[in-house]
Protein backbone atom coordinates (compact mmCIF):
# COMPACT_ATOMS: atom_id res chain seq x y z
CA UNK A 1 0.00 0.00 0.00
CA UNK A 2 0.98 3.46 -0.74
CA UNK A 3 2.08 5.67 2.09
CA UNK A 4 0.03 9.07 2.77
CA UNK A 5 2.47 11.75 1.78
CA UNK A 6 3.27 13.34 5.26
CA UNK A 7 3.12 17.21 5.97
CA UNK A 8 5.86 18.58 8.48
CA UNK A 9 4.95 21.02 11.25
CA UNK A 10 1.33 18.92 11.30
CA UNK A 11 -0.03 17.24 14.01
CA UNK A 12 -1.76 13.30 13.08
CA UNK A 13 -5.26 15.05 13.27
CA UNK A 14 -4.12 17.82 10.58
CA UNK A 15 -2.63 14.97 8.99
CA UNK A 16 -5.11 13.10 8.36
CA UNK A 17 -7.33 15.30 7.31
CA UNK A 18 -5.14 16.38 5.06
CA UNK A 19 -5.43 12.64 3.27
CA UNK A 20 -8.65 12.42 1.33
CA UNK A 21 -10.14 9.62 0.92
CA UNK A 22 -9.70 7.65 -2.90
CA UNK A 23 -13.05 8.04 -4.76
CA UNK A 24 -15.47 5.11 -5.10
CA UNK A 25 -15.36 2.73 -8.19
CA UNK A 26 -18.06 4.20 -11.03
CA UNK A 27 -21.01 3.06 -9.40
CA UNK A 28 -22.60 1.45 -12.20
CA UNK A 29 -19.89 -0.28 -13.20
CA UNK A 30 -19.58 -1.69 -9.82
CA UNK A 31 -23.18 -3.00 -10.05
CA UNK A 32 -22.54 -4.76 -13.39
CA UNK A 33 -19.90 -6.26 -12.17
CA UNK A 34 -21.63 -7.74 -9.08
CA UNK A 35 -24.11 -8.71 -11.56
CA UNK A 36 -22.08 -10.88 -12.87
CA UNK A 37 -20.51 -12.33 -9.70
CA UNK A 38 -16.94 -10.34 -10.77
CA UNK A 39 -17.06 -7.35 -8.71
CA UNK A 40 -13.61 -8.53 -6.93
CA UNK A 41 -12.17 -6.72 -10.04
CA UNK A 42 -12.09 -3.69 -7.66
CA UNK A 43 -11.00 -5.48 -4.91
CA UNK A 44 -7.43 -3.40 -4.52
CA UNK A 45 -9.45 0.07 -5.64
CA UNK A 46 -8.22 1.64 -2.62
CA UNK A 47 -4.47 0.98 -3.64
CA UNK A 48 -4.47 2.28 -6.97
CA UNK A 49 -2.78 5.61 -8.39
CA UNK A 50 -4.97 7.87 -9.98
CA UNK A 51 -3.54 6.18 -13.54
CA UNK A 52 -4.33 2.99 -12.33
CA UNK A 53 -7.89 3.27 -11.37
CA UNK A 54 -8.56 5.00 -14.79
CA UNK A 55 -6.71 1.88 -16.37
CA UNK A 56 -8.74 -0.52 -14.69
CA UNK A 57 -11.99 0.98 -15.08
CA UNK A 58 -11.07 1.08 -19.03
CA UNK A 59 -9.91 -2.22 -18.74
CA UNK A 60 -13.34 -3.61 -16.77
CA UNK A 61 -15.55 -1.51 -19.58
CA UNK A 62 -14.04 -3.23 -22.61
CA UNK A 63 -15.28 -6.61 -21.05
CA UNK A 64 -18.31 -7.56 -22.82
CA UNK A 65 -19.61 -9.29 -19.55
CA UNK A 66 -22.70 -10.57 -20.69
CA UNK A 67 -20.98 -12.59 -23.14
CA UNK A 68 -17.94 -13.21 -20.81
CA UNK A 69 -20.44 -14.78 -18.51
CA UNK A 70 -22.40 -16.87 -21.31
CA UNK A 71 -18.74 -18.38 -22.41
CA UNK A 72 -17.65 -19.44 -18.93
CA UNK A 73 -21.30 -21.25 -17.81
CA UNK A 74 -21.32 -23.02 -21.20
CA UNK A 75 -17.96 -23.67 -21.32
CA UNK A 76 -17.73 -25.41 -17.84
CA UNK A 77 -21.16 -26.99 -18.08
CA UNK A 78 -20.10 -28.49 -21.23
CA UNK A 79 -16.49 -29.65 -19.73
CA UNK A 80 -18.80 -31.90 -17.46
CA UNK A 81 -20.83 -33.51 -19.64
CA UNK A 82 -20.29 -37.37 -20.53
CA UNK A 83 -18.62 -37.29 -23.85
CA UNK A 84 -19.42 -39.42 -27.08
CA UNK A 85 -18.29 -42.39 -28.22
CA UNK A 86 -16.18 -42.11 -31.01
CA UNK A 87 -15.71 -44.05 -34.04
CA UNK A 88 -13.36 -44.45 -37.36
CA UNK A 89 -13.78 -42.31 -40.04
CA UNK A 90 -16.02 -44.14 -42.98
CA UNK A 91 -13.51 -44.95 -46.04
CA UNK A 92 -16.27 -42.92 -47.74
CA UNK A 93 -15.16 -39.54 -46.65
CA UNK A 94 -11.58 -39.94 -47.10
CA UNK A 95 -10.12 -39.27 -50.45
CA UNK A 96 -6.84 -41.53 -50.38
CA UNK A 97 -3.78 -40.76 -52.54
CA UNK A 98 -3.51 -44.79 -53.64
CA UNK A 99 -7.23 -44.33 -54.94
CA UNK A 100 -6.43 -40.64 -56.96
CA UNK A 101 -6.16 -41.49 -60.60
CA UNK A 102 -4.08 -38.89 -62.46
CA UNK A 103 -7.33 -38.24 -64.58
CA UNK A 104 -9.10 -36.66 -61.04
CA UNK A 105 -5.89 -35.04 -60.40
CA UNK A 106 -5.56 -32.89 -63.98
CA UNK A 107 -9.19 -32.35 -63.37
CA UNK A 108 -9.31 -30.80 -60.00
CA UNK A 109 -5.90 -29.08 -61.10
CA UNK A 110 -8.04 -27.40 -64.08
CA UNK A 111 -11.05 -26.52 -62.04
CA UNK A 112 -9.00 -25.19 -59.42
CA UNK A 113 -7.51 -22.50 -61.56
CA UNK A 114 -10.55 -21.51 -62.92
CA UNK A 115 -12.28 -20.84 -60.09
CA UNK A 116 -8.97 -18.68 -59.02
CA UNK A 117 -8.88 -16.96 -62.11
CA UNK A 118 -12.50 -15.69 -61.42
CA UNK A 119 -11.44 -14.57 -57.97
CA UNK A 120 -13.36 -17.53 -56.20
CA UNK A 121 -11.11 -18.01 -53.88
CA UNK A 122 -9.43 -16.10 -50.45
CA UNK A 123 -6.49 -17.58 -48.26
CA UNK A 124 -7.54 -17.20 -44.57
CA UNK A 125 -3.51 -17.39 -42.46
CA UNK A 126 -4.06 -18.19 -38.86
CA UNK A 127 -0.85 -16.05 -37.81
CA UNK A 128 -0.97 -15.43 -33.85
CA UNK A 129 1.31 -16.88 -32.27
CA UNK A 130 4.91 -15.58 -31.80
CA UNK A 131 8.07 -18.17 -32.35
CA UNK A 132 8.30 -18.03 -28.30
CA UNK A 133 9.20 -21.94 -28.31
CA UNK A 134 11.80 -20.70 -31.57
CA UNK A 135 13.70 -18.62 -29.26
CA UNK A 136 12.28 -15.84 -30.87
CA UNK A 137 9.65 -13.10 -29.77
CA UNK A 138 8.76 -12.33 -33.60
CA UNK A 139 5.46 -13.31 -35.36
CA UNK A 140 6.16 -17.17 -36.52
CA UNK A 141 6.04 -16.27 -39.56
CA UNK A 142 8.92 -13.91 -39.84
CA UNK A 143 11.13 -16.99 -38.80
CA UNK A 144 13.61 -18.07 -41.22
CA UNK A 145 14.26 -22.07 -41.03
CA UNK A 146 17.53 -22.20 -42.59
CA UNK A 147 16.96 -22.81 -46.02
CA UNK A 148 19.91 -21.41 -48.83
CA UNK A 149 17.27 -18.36 -49.46
CA UNK A 150 17.05 -17.53 -46.64
CA UNK A 151 13.35 -16.63 -46.86
CA UNK A 152 10.84 -16.27 -43.84
CA UNK A 153 7.60 -18.71 -43.22
CA UNK A 154 5.71 -15.16 -44.76
CA UNK A 155 7.56 -15.13 -47.56
CA UNK A 156 7.60 -18.57 -48.82
CA UNK A 157 3.91 -18.39 -48.98
CA UNK A 158 3.03 -15.34 -50.19
CA UNK A 159 5.42 -16.52 -53.15
CA UNK A 160 3.23 -19.60 -53.22
CA UNK A 161 0.36 -17.16 -53.87
CA UNK A 162 2.09 -15.52 -56.64
CA UNK A 163 2.98 -18.70 -58.47
CA UNK A 164 -0.59 -19.81 -58.31
CA UNK A 165 -1.61 -16.61 -59.57
CA UNK A 166 0.37 -17.05 -62.93
CA UNK A 167 -0.39 -20.59 -63.50
CA UNK A 168 -4.18 -19.12 -63.17
CA UNK A 169 -3.61 -16.27 -65.74
CA UNK A 170 -1.91 -18.59 -67.87
CA UNK A 171 -4.51 -21.48 -67.82
CA UNK A 172 -7.29 -18.62 -68.72
CA UNK A 173 -5.28 -17.20 -71.41
CA UNK A 174 -4.91 -20.58 -73.31
CA UNK A 175 -8.76 -21.18 -72.58
CA UNK A 176 -9.85 -18.47 -73.75
CA UNK A 177 -7.02 -16.37 -75.46
CA UNK A 178 -7.12 -13.63 -73.11
CA UNK A 179 -4.94 -13.45 -70.29
CA UNK A 180 -7.64 -11.64 -67.82
CA UNK A 181 -7.21 -13.55 -64.21
CA UNK A 182 -7.94 -11.67 -60.79
CA UNK A 183 -5.60 -11.79 -57.69
CA UNK A 184 -5.89 -13.72 -54.57
CA UNK A 185 -7.03 -12.22 -51.80
CA UNK A 186 -5.01 -13.04 -48.60
CA UNK A 187 -6.02 -12.43 -44.99
CA UNK A 188 -4.39 -12.62 -42.05
CA UNK A 189 -5.40 -13.72 -38.87
CA UNK A 190 -2.50 -11.87 -35.95
CA UNK A 191 -3.02 -11.59 -32.47
CA UNK A 192 -2.08 -8.38 -30.07
CA UNK A 193 1.12 -9.72 -29.14
CA UNK A 194 2.04 -10.12 -33.06
CA UNK A 195 -0.37 -7.42 -35.22
CA UNK A 196 2.21 -4.27 -35.05
CA UNK A 197 5.22 -6.37 -35.95
CA UNK A 198 3.44 -8.57 -38.90
CA UNK A 199 1.93 -5.49 -40.66
CA UNK A 200 5.73 -3.79 -39.98
CA UNK A 201 7.49 -6.88 -41.80
CA UNK A 202 5.53 -7.18 -44.62
CA UNK A 203 5.81 -3.35 -45.17
CA UNK A 204 9.41 -3.51 -44.82
CA UNK A 205 9.68 -6.44 -47.80
CA UNK A 206 7.25 -4.63 -49.65
CA UNK A 207 4.61 -7.21 -48.95
CA UNK A 208 6.95 -10.12 -50.78
CA UNK A 209 5.69 -9.15 -54.25
CA UNK A 210 1.76 -9.22 -53.32
CA UNK A 211 -0.27 -5.80 -53.88
CA UNK A 212 -0.69 -4.05 -51.09
CA UNK A 213 -4.30 -4.12 -51.32
CA UNK A 214 -4.59 -7.89 -51.89
CA UNK A 215 -3.43 -8.59 -47.98
CA UNK A 216 -5.76 -7.45 -44.68
CA UNK A 217 -5.04 -8.21 -41.59
CA UNK A 218 -6.84 -8.28 -38.89
CA UNK A 219 -6.94 -9.82 -34.79
CA UNK A 220 -8.21 -12.59 -33.43
CA UNK A 221 -10.02 -11.53 -29.90
CA UNK A 222 -8.64 -12.05 -26.74
CA UNK A 223 -10.96 -13.31 -23.48
CA UNK A 224 -10.05 -13.18 -19.68
CA UNK A 225 -8.44 -15.82 -17.31
CA UNK A 226 -10.88 -17.55 -15.25
CA UNK A 227 -10.22 -19.48 -11.82
CA UNK A 228 -12.12 -22.90 -10.94
CA UNK A 229 -15.00 -21.10 -9.46
CA UNK A 230 -14.80 -19.07 -13.03
CA UNK A 231 -14.29 -15.45 -11.52
CA UNK A 232 -11.26 -13.17 -13.62
CA UNK A 233 -8.09 -13.50 -12.68
CA UNK A 234 -6.19 -10.26 -12.22
CA UNK A 235 -2.83 -10.14 -13.46
CA UNK A 236 -2.37 -7.14 -11.44
CA UNK A 237 -4.18 -4.67 -9.34
CA UNK A 238 -5.17 -2.94 -12.16
CA UNK A 239 -5.10 -5.37 -15.11
CA UNK A 240 -7.45 -8.50 -15.96
CA UNK A 241 -5.14 -11.74 -16.94
CA UNK A 242 -6.41 -12.39 -20.82
CA UNK A 243 -5.28 -14.62 -23.16
CA UNK A 244 -5.98 -15.37 -26.62
CA UNK A 245 -9.00 -17.02 -27.73
CA UNK A 246 -7.06 -19.53 -29.96
CA UNK A 247 -7.47 -20.43 -34.00
CA UNK A 248 -11.03 -20.77 -33.60
CA UNK A 249 -11.16 -17.78 -32.87
CA UNK A 250 -10.84 -16.66 -36.38
CA UNK A 251 -14.66 -17.20 -36.88
CA UNK A 252 -16.01 -14.49 -34.36
CA UNK A 253 -13.09 -11.94 -35.64
CA UNK A 254 -14.19 -12.68 -39.32
CA UNK A 255 -17.52 -11.73 -38.14
CA UNK A 256 -16.85 -8.81 -35.62
CA UNK A 257 -14.57 -7.08 -38.40
CA UNK A 258 -16.87 -7.54 -40.76
CA UNK A 259 -14.83 -9.78 -42.84
CA UNK A 260 -17.57 -12.11 -44.14
CA UNK A 261 -19.25 -9.56 -45.81
CA UNK A 262 -15.68 -8.35 -46.94
CA UNK A 263 -15.26 -11.74 -48.77
CA UNK A 264 -18.54 -11.69 -50.23
CA UNK A 265 -18.46 -8.29 -52.15
CA UNK A 266 -15.47 -9.39 -53.62
CA UNK A 267 -16.96 -12.73 -54.88
CA UNK A 268 -15.64 -15.16 -53.30
CA UNK A 269 -16.91 -18.13 -52.74
CA UNK A 270 -14.40 -20.68 -50.78
CA UNK A 271 -11.81 -20.18 -48.57
CA UNK A 272 -8.50 -21.69 -47.84
CA UNK A 273 -7.53 -21.73 -44.38
CA UNK A 274 -4.27 -23.18 -43.49
CA UNK A 275 -1.38 -22.17 -40.09
CA UNK A 276 1.37 -20.58 -40.28
CA UNK A 277 3.88 -23.02 -39.17
CA UNK A 278 4.47 -25.45 -41.77
CA UNK A 279 7.16 -25.06 -43.98
CA UNK A 280 5.70 -27.12 -47.07
CA UNK A 281 2.14 -25.99 -47.16
CA UNK A 282 0.68 -25.76 -50.40
CA UNK A 283 -0.98 -22.41 -49.84
CA UNK A 284 -4.62 -22.02 -52.43
CA UNK A 285 -3.82 -25.32 -53.84
CA UNK A 286 -5.46 -25.59 -56.95
CA UNK A 287 -5.78 -29.40 -56.49
CA UNK A 288 -7.69 -29.07 -53.67
CA UNK A 289 -10.34 -26.41 -54.36
CA UNK A 290 -11.30 -28.32 -57.14
CA UNK A 291 -11.72 -31.82 -55.16
CA UNK A 292 -13.70 -29.27 -52.90
CA UNK A 293 -15.61 -28.05 -55.72
CA UNK A 294 -16.29 -31.64 -57.30
CA UNK A 295 -17.52 -32.76 -54.38
CA UNK A 296 -19.68 -30.03 -53.51
CA UNK A 297 -19.03 -30.11 -49.39
CA UNK A 298 -19.52 -27.25 -46.90
CA UNK A 299 -16.38 -28.33 -45.38
CA UNK A 300 -12.81 -30.47 -46.01
CA UNK A 301 -9.31 -31.21 -44.77
CA UNK A 302 -6.64 -32.02 -45.95
CA UNK A 303 -4.83 -35.10 -43.48
CA UNK A 304 -2.10 -37.33 -43.56
CA UNK A 305 -1.62 -40.63 -42.09
CA UNK A 306 -0.33 -41.12 -38.77
CA UNK A 307 2.67 -42.27 -38.58
CA UNK A 308 3.16 -44.29 -35.05
CA UNK A 309 0.38 -44.27 -32.38
CA UNK A 310 1.56 -42.55 -29.69
CA UNK A 311 2.31 -39.45 -32.59
CA UNK A 312 1.05 -36.01 -31.07
CA UNK A 313 -1.81 -34.73 -33.29
CA UNK A 314 -5.24 -35.02 -33.34
CA UNK A 315 -7.08 -37.08 -35.49
CA UNK A 316 -10.48 -36.85 -37.57
CA UNK A 317 -13.09 -39.34 -36.17
CA UNK A 318 -16.68 -39.86 -36.38
CA UNK A 319 -18.82 -38.47 -32.66
CA UNK A 320 -21.26 -41.11 -31.74
CA UNK A 321 -23.41 -43.10 -33.82
CA UNK A 322 -23.21 -41.75 -37.42
CA UNK A 323 -22.30 -38.43 -35.92
CA UNK A 324 -20.58 -35.65 -37.44
CA UNK A 325 -17.05 -35.38 -38.17
CA UNK A 326 -14.87 -33.91 -35.90
CA UNK A 327 -11.47 -33.86 -33.86
CA UNK A 328 -10.06 -35.34 -31.14
CA UNK A 329 -6.98 -34.63 -30.03
CA UNK A 330 -4.02 -36.68 -28.95
CA UNK A 331 -4.67 -36.07 -24.82
CA UNK A 332 -8.04 -37.02 -25.27
CA UNK A 333 -7.73 -40.13 -27.10
CA UNK A 334 -7.41 -43.30 -25.14
CA UNK A 335 -4.17 -45.50 -25.51
CA UNK A 336 -5.93 -48.33 -26.44
CA UNK A 337 -8.21 -46.45 -28.70
CA UNK A 338 -4.82 -45.06 -30.56
CA UNK A 339 -3.21 -47.84 -30.85
CA UNK A 340 -5.99 -50.32 -32.34
CA UNK A 341 -5.34 -51.66 -36.17
CA UNK A 342 -7.95 -51.97 -38.82
CA UNK A 343 -7.68 -55.65 -38.92
CA UNK A 344 -8.86 -55.54 -43.14
CA UNK A 345 -6.44 -53.04 -44.11
CA UNK A 346 -3.74 -53.32 -41.32
CA UNK A 347 -3.67 -49.95 -40.66
CA UNK A 348 -4.68 -47.81 -37.72
CA UNK A 349 -8.31 -47.15 -37.29
CA UNK A 350 -7.70 -43.67 -36.10
CA UNK A 351 -4.74 -42.80 -38.34
CA UNK A 352 -6.16 -39.46 -40.42
CA UNK A 353 -4.07 -36.22 -38.75
CA UNK A 354 -5.35 -32.91 -38.85
CA UNK A 355 -2.64 -30.88 -39.59
CA UNK A 356 -4.51 -27.39 -40.00
CA UNK A 357 -5.26 -27.07 -44.22
CA UNK A 358 -8.78 -26.86 -44.49
CA UNK A 359 -10.84 -25.64 -47.47
CA UNK A 360 -14.48 -23.89 -46.22
CA UNK A 361 -16.95 -22.23 -48.15
CA UNK A 362 -18.05 -18.72 -47.32
CA UNK A 363 -21.72 -19.43 -46.34
CA UNK A 364 -20.58 -21.92 -44.08
CA UNK A 365 -18.10 -19.59 -42.61
CA UNK A 366 -21.11 -17.46 -42.07
CA UNK A 367 -22.89 -19.94 -40.18
CA UNK A 368 -20.15 -21.24 -37.62
CA UNK A 369 -19.95 -18.02 -37.20
CA UNK A 370 -23.06 -17.06 -35.94
CA UNK A 371 -23.56 -20.93 -34.23
CA UNK A 372 -19.84 -21.26 -32.64
CA UNK A 373 -21.23 -17.70 -31.01
CA UNK A 374 -24.85 -18.81 -30.05
CA UNK A 375 -23.53 -22.20 -28.43
CA UNK A 376 -20.72 -19.95 -26.86
CA UNK A 377 -18.62 -23.52 -25.97
CA UNK A 378 -15.32 -22.87 -25.23
CA UNK A 379 -12.16 -25.21 -24.56
CA UNK A 380 -10.87 -24.94 -21.00
CA UNK A 381 -6.73 -25.49 -20.80
CA UNK A 382 -5.89 -25.62 -17.18
CA UNK A 383 -2.73 -23.31 -16.92
CA UNK A 384 -0.55 -21.65 -14.35
CA UNK A 385 -2.14 -18.03 -14.64
CA UNK A 386 0.24 -15.27 -13.64
CA UNK A 387 -1.88 -13.09 -11.42
CA UNK A 388 -1.22 -10.75 -8.31
CA UNK A 389 -0.99 -13.82 -5.82
CA UNK A 390 1.62 -14.96 -8.19
CA UNK A 391 1.00 -18.14 -10.34
CA UNK A 392 -2.40 -19.20 -9.74
CA UNK A 393 -3.81 -22.29 -11.72
CA UNK A 394 -7.07 -21.37 -13.38
CA UNK A 395 -8.41 -21.51 -16.97
CA UNK A 396 -7.61 -20.20 -20.43
CA UNK A 397 -10.56 -20.14 -22.99
CA UNK A 398 -9.77 -21.15 -26.22
CA UNK A 399 -11.48 -22.26 -29.14
CA UNK A 400 -9.83 -24.51 -32.41
CA UNK A 401 -10.33 -24.18 -36.07
CA UNK A 402 -11.79 -27.50 -36.24
CA UNK A 403 -14.53 -26.90 -33.64
CA UNK A 404 -16.16 -25.63 -37.21
CA UNK A 405 -16.65 -29.34 -38.43
CA UNK A 406 -19.37 -30.65 -36.47
CA UNK A 407 -21.36 -28.07 -37.81
CA UNK A 408 -21.07 -29.03 -41.67
CA UNK A 409 -23.84 -30.97 -43.29
CA UNK A 410 -21.13 -32.07 -45.43
CA UNK A 411 -17.42 -32.69 -44.87
CA UNK A 412 -14.77 -34.72 -47.19
CA UNK A 413 -11.22 -35.54 -46.17
CA UNK A 414 -8.69 -35.57 -49.06
CA UNK A 415 -5.40 -37.72 -48.02
CA UNK A 416 -1.78 -35.68 -49.17
CA UNK A 417 2.01 -36.86 -48.09
CA UNK A 418 3.13 -35.58 -45.24
CA UNK A 419 6.82 -36.05 -47.04
CA UNK A 420 4.96 -33.63 -49.63
CA UNK A 421 3.05 -30.91 -47.91
CA UNK A 422 3.73 -31.28 -43.82
CA UNK A 423 6.88 -30.03 -42.54
CA UNK A 424 6.00 -28.17 -39.26
CA UNK A 425 7.65 -25.87 -36.93
CA UNK A 426 6.45 -25.70 -33.26
CA UNK A 427 10.03 -26.62 -31.26
CA UNK A 428 13.46 -25.04 -30.93
CA UNK A 429 16.42 -27.10 -32.87
CA UNK A 430 17.70 -29.59 -30.69
CA UNK A 431 13.60 -31.04 -29.74
CA UNK A 432 13.35 -34.24 -30.86
CA UNK A 433 10.58 -33.24 -33.79
CA UNK A 434 8.96 -30.36 -35.76
CA UNK A 435 11.84 -28.14 -35.66
CA UNK A 436 13.43 -25.47 -38.32
CA UNK A 437 16.05 -28.30 -39.01
CA UNK A 438 13.48 -31.11 -39.50
CA UNK A 439 11.40 -28.87 -41.29
CA UNK A 440 14.72 -27.47 -43.89
CA UNK A 441 15.21 -31.04 -44.72
CA UNK A 442 12.15 -32.14 -45.71
CA UNK A 443 11.85 -29.12 -47.88
CA UNK A 444 15.75 -29.67 -49.12
CA UNK A 445 14.47 -33.55 -49.95
CA UNK A 446 11.38 -32.73 -51.45
CA UNK A 447 12.65 -29.98 -53.63
CA UNK A 448 15.74 -32.39 -54.89
CA UNK A 449 13.62 -35.00 -56.15
CA UNK A 450 12.23 -32.59 -58.17
CA UNK A 451 15.05 -31.63 -59.65
CA UNK A 452 16.51 -35.00 -60.48
CA UNK A 453 12.88 -35.87 -61.89
CA UNK A 454 13.20 -32.54 -63.89
CA UNK A 455 16.63 -34.05 -65.18
CA UNK A 456 18.85 -32.02 -63.09
CA UNK A 457 21.89 -33.26 -61.33
CA UNK A 458 23.41 -32.60 -57.85
CA UNK A 459 26.93 -32.42 -56.43
CA UNK A 460 27.37 -31.96 -52.53
CA UNK A 461 29.90 -31.24 -50.04
CA UNK A 462 28.12 -33.12 -47.19
CA UNK A 463 26.17 -36.54 -47.59
CA UNK A 464 23.19 -35.71 -49.56
CA UNK A 465 20.32 -36.75 -47.11
CA UNK A 466 21.42 -33.62 -44.94
CA UNK A 467 21.58 -31.21 -47.53
CA UNK A 468 20.07 -30.74 -51.10
CA UNK A 469 18.11 -27.96 -53.46
CA UNK A 470 15.75 -25.26 -52.76
CA UNK A 471 13.50 -24.55 -55.57
CA UNK A 472 11.92 -20.88 -55.40
CA UNK A 473 7.98 -21.24 -54.94
CA UNK A 474 8.41 -18.30 -57.99
CA UNK A 475 9.84 -21.22 -60.23
CA UNK A 476 7.40 -23.95 -59.58
CA UNK A 477 4.14 -24.68 -57.20
CA UNK A 478 4.91 -28.62 -57.50
CA UNK A 479 7.68 -29.34 -59.19
CA UNK A 480 6.04 -28.90 -62.47
CA UNK A 481 7.35 -26.80 -65.11
CA UNK A 482 11.03 -27.16 -64.18
CA UNK A 483 13.29 -29.12 -66.93
CA UNK A 484 13.78 -26.03 -68.91
CA UNK A 485 15.34 -24.57 -65.90
CA UNK A 486 17.16 -28.33 -64.97
CA UNK A 487 17.66 -30.57 -67.80
CA UNK A 488 21.40 -31.29 -68.06
CA UNK A 489 22.56 -29.09 -65.89
CA UNK A 490 24.21 -29.74 -62.28
CA UNK A 491 23.71 -27.95 -59.33
CA UNK A 492 25.92 -27.83 -56.50
CA UNK A 493 24.07 -28.36 -52.68
CA UNK A 494 22.86 -26.50 -50.86
CA UNK A 495 21.58 -23.70 -52.94
CA UNK A 496 18.29 -22.00 -54.47
CA UNK A 497 17.40 -22.51 -57.97
CA UNK A 498 15.56 -19.39 -58.94
CA UNK A 499 14.91 -17.12 -62.05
Amino acid sequence: MREPTMVVGMDSTATSAAVSPPPPPPQALLERLKDYGQEDAFALWDELSNEERDFLVKDIENLDLPRIDRIVRCSFRSQALPVAAIEPVPEKSVSSVEERTMEERERWWNMGLKAISKGKLAVLLLSGGQGTRLGSSDPKGCFNIGLPSGKSLFQLQAERILCVQRLAAQATSEGTGSGGSESIHWYIMTSPFTDDATRKFFESHKYFGLEADQVTFFQQGTIPCVSKDGRVIMETPYKVAKSPDGNGGVYSALKYSKLLEDMAMRGIKYVDCYGVDNALVRVADPTFLGYFIDKGVSAAAKVVRKAYPQEKVGVFVRRGKGGPLTVVEYSELDSSLASAINQTTGRLRFCWSNVCLHMFTLDFLNQVANSLEKDSVYHLAEKKIPSIHGYTMGYKLEQFIFDAFPYAPSTALFEVLREEEFAPVKNANGSNYDTPDSARLLVLRLHTRWVIAAGGFLTHSVPLYATGVEVSPLCSYTGENLEAICRGRTFHAPCEIAF
